[in-house]
């Protein structure tokens, strides 16, 4: 199990547990977590999950592919390095304590 939390906007930060092999949108979903409105359902086709993730796990993640990054560069929020498409990350015990930023806006 690993310790995920998202932070909101206004600072808000929720604490969620998630265990390894799904995806950090679909721990979103499952906890409600506002702003990740996940359209595709997880298909890499709309960029309604971009969040941002801690700089200090991002050396943790497989790196996007081709079609990830594609999608990365119509978002609707500002687009840092941390950008990554929630339907990508997959969670492991290795990102025990991440903290994933949900943007203002998805579109």
């Amino acid at each position: 199990m690993a310790e995920i939390f998202f932070r909101q906007g206004d600072g808000s930060v929720k604490k969620t547990e998630a265990k390894a092999g799904g995806s950090v949108m679909q721990l979103a979903i499952q906890e409600n977590i506002r702003g990740i409105e996940a359209e595709c359902g997880g298909a890499c086709a709309c960029a309604t999950c971009h969040v941002y993730i801690d700089d200090a796990y991002l050396h943790l993640l497989t790196p996007p592919a081709q079609d990830e990054e594609e999608m990365l560069e119509g978002v609707a929020a500002e687009r840092r390095d941390g950008s990554r498409l929630a339907c990508q990350v997959i969670v492991s015990d290795a990102l025990d304590g991440m903290v994933v930023e949900v943007p203002d806006r998805q579109f």
